[in-house]
């Protein structure tokens, strides 16, 4: 295990025009999700160094309304973990390879205003991700359900990929679930979830 140091790190983050930082919100000043257990893994260390650059340190910065993890109501126990980047904000959560039925993290977005808007879901990829992972999109015309293989890499700049367009109700009504059950023995990444409009 290789470990890098976190000035290399917060460098990459900087000079790549994925990343987008904010100095009004540092992310030493955000904080983690009280029902998420620790991060184990040491600052700096990561397993794809060359994905650190596609990390998205300030969720609040991108398009659309984005509700990260530490906005998510968790069902079960999830842990938090950095050592798989990309992700969004401070980190991402996992759900151990433990519970396999029992967990789910549940995205509540407010929505400025009622129409169709493009869901897309942010997580890691690796060969220790789940290949059969269950989201549940909530929306104005129903639930619809689908699984994902988060091995694959995601299309939108190697962290968001696309579920769908929905039509949702303005307001809190809506809501993604990442769900563990079913799901094969590897881990179930759950991190963060973006809603752009596109129209009525």
């Amino acid at each position: 295990m290789k470990y890098y140091p976190a000035t290399l790190i917060v460098l990459a983050l900087l000079l790549n025009t994925h990343v987008k930082v904010t100095a009004k919100e540092p992310a030493s000043k955000r904080k983690l999700h009280p029902d998420a257990v620790k991060n184990t893994h040491p600052p700096g260390e990561v397993d794809k160094p060359e994905l650190v650059p596609f990390i998205v340190s300030d969720p609040e910065k991108m398009q659309g309304i984005v509700v990260d993890e530490t906005e998510a109501k968790l069902i079960g126990t999830w842990q938090y973990s950095t050592h798989t980047p990309p992700y969004v904000g401070l980190g991402y959560l996992h759900d151990q390879k433990k519970g396999k039925g029992e967990k789910a993290v549940i995205f509540t977005p407010e929505l400025p205003k009622a129409g169709r808007y493009e869901v897309r879901l942010s997580h890691c990829y690796n060969i220790r991700r789940s290949t059969n992972t269950p989201i549940t999109i909530h929306h104005a015309d129903g639930e619809k359900t689908i699984r994902i293989n988060q091995q694959d890499i995601p299309e939108h700049q190697r962290l968001f990929r696309t579920l769908g367009v929905f039509h949702f109700n303005k307001g809190k009504s809506g809501w993604v679930k990442v769900s563990n059950k079913g799901t094969d023995g590897n881990y179930v990444i759950a991190d963060a979830v973006q809603f752009l409009y596109r129209g009525n």
